[in-house]
This record gives C-alpha cells, sequence and structure tokens, in this order.
C-alpha cells in the first residue's frame, strides 16, 4: 500500500530509541523524512546511519525534553532544514516507577515533565505548520492508563493524559483538519522492557508469564507493528480517522486472558 508519505517532514521524539527507533526506520521506509528529537545523540546519529544506508533520508536535533524551550529549538531547527513540518509523533517517555506509597510530589511532576508535558510543548510548537498542511498528530501511550499497573502513579497519570489530549486535541483542531490519534501500548519488547524484564530473579521465567497472558500467538507486539500503525495514521489513507486510541497489543487489554486456545 503506497501511503504517499514522501518527501513528508514527520518530527519524532525519541525516535532514536525502542519504539521510537521502529517508528523512525519505518517512515523512511515509506518515503517520509523523519526528523528525530532526542537527548541521545550516539543513538541518533546510529539511527540515522541505518537509515540513510536503506536510502531514506533523516534528521535530528539533540534536546532535552523537559526543557521547553530546547523542545522549541529543535522545531525551529527542522524548520530551518525543511521550512514546514507535516506530522508529529509524540513518543518519547518513561516508566519511572514514582508511586503513591513511596513517591513524593517532585518527583511526580517531574515524570510528568518526562512523560506528558513535552506532548503539549511539541504540539503547540509544531502547530502552525500542521495547520498549513492539514497534517497529523500521533500520541504513543500505554495500557497503564486504562488498565493501571501499581507503584507507578506518575506515569499511569501522564499516560491518561496523554489519552485526554489526543481527544481534546483532536476536538480543538478540526477547524484545521489537522487529525489527532493514540496508539496505545502493552507489551512490546524494547531495550527498556528488556531492561526491566532482567530485574526479575528469573527473566525468562519472568517473560514467558507474560506472552502466554497476550491473547493474540502469546508473544510481544513488535516494535514494528506499533510503527506500521503510526505510518497509517500519519498517511492520506486514514483521512477521516480522529481522536482515537488504537490498541496495538495483541489484544492484550480488551480480551479475555484467561483464554486459551
Amino acid at each position: 500500500m503506497d501511503l504517499k508519505l514522501q518527501e513528508k517532514i514527520i518530527l519524532v521524539t525519541g525516535g532514536s530509541k525502542g519504539i521510537g527507533h521502529a517508528i523512525s526506520h519505518v517512515l523512511a521506509a515509506d518515503g517520509a523524512i523523519p526528523f528525530i528529537v532526542s537527548r541521545d545523540e550516539k543513538s541518533i546519529l546510529q539511527t540515522k546511519e541505518e537509515i540513510e544506508k536503506k536510502g531514506g533520508k533523516c534528521a535530528f536535533a539533540i534536546a532535552e525534553l523537559t526543557d521547553p524551550e530546547q523542545c522549541k529549538r529543535a522545531v525551529e531547527k527542522a524548520i530551518s532544514l525543511y521550512g514546514t513540518l507535516h506530522g508529529l509523533v509524540n513518543n518519547a517517555g518513561v516508566n519511572d516507577g514514582v508511586g503513591l506509597e513511596n513517591g513524593n510530589a517532585e518527583d511526580f511532576v517531574l515524570s510528568l515533565k518526562k512523560n506528558v508535558v513535552h506532548y503539549f510543548v511539541m504540539a503547540q510548537a509544531c502547530l502552525p505548520y500542521l495547520k498549513q498542511n492539514k497534517g497529523a498528530i500521533v500520541n504513543i501511550g500505554s495500557k497503564v492508563s486504562v488498565t493501571g499497573q501499581g507503584g507507578t502513579s506518575a506515569y499511569a497519570a501522564a499516560c491518561g493524559g496523554r489519552n485526554a489530549l489526543t481527544r481534546e486535541w483532536a476536538v480543538e483542531l478540526l477547524p484545521y483538519a489537522v487529525r489527532v490519534n493514540g496508539v496505545m501500548v502493552a507489551e512490546s519488547y524494547t531495550p527498556l522492557y528488556e531492561k526491566w524484564i532482567n530485574t526479575f530473579p528469573n527473566p525468562q521465567k519472568k517473560l514467558d508469564q507474560i506472552e502466554t497472558k497476550i491473547p493474540l500467538e502469546k508473544r510481544m507486539t513488535t516494535p514494528e507493528e506499533i510503527a506500521n500503525t503510526v505510518a497509517f495514521l500519519m498517511s492520506e489513507k486514514s483521512s477521516h480517522t480522529t481522536g482515537q486510541l488504537l490498541y496495538v497489543d495483541g489484544g492484550y487489554v480488551h480480551l479475555d486472558r484467561s483464554i486459551n486456545p
């Protein structure tokens, strides 16, 4: 399917690691130009090299996303290079374990800055160009906003905020035909997920226990499967889809996990 993304400039936060890395690769493979914004220069340069070796295009800005001014400067760099933007993928974030019982207000607020405040800042900075192009925003979300997890109040609150902003922006931006959707992730084996798994005494046993609860094929969702959905939502092929939260999770959130096919 031709998604007609050729030469579309799409800003991807955290676009050089995990799910963001896959999103950058899939967009580039479809002819778009991912503009990666992250603080990790090493992984950005590696991702850029990978994409260019495959014949794609990629650019970047180094920025600490908890700093609104650095976010704005990153967008300014994209505009200086390309003159416009066609899409924004708000992806960067971390499940940092700030819980109710053992957390504190300072860490809670910092977690919101890491996980949802920059979604707002980046969207606001990109908005003039998205309006010009009838562009699209995709917010990457998490099952934690719906299911809870325990011991991660701040991340859950941030992810709930992402869901609410997706619907709120979809309404606010209707007059400009800017579409806003969310992609909800459950169990996807990224480097961060692997790091978490390895905190258990028997990582493989824990991984097996989780996979048996994923209804479709008893396996993790791949980052590429999530990225494919993001590319679709960025494209003209989803031209009448807005305000939706799409669960790319093998049925993890909504299907009965007691089923053993």
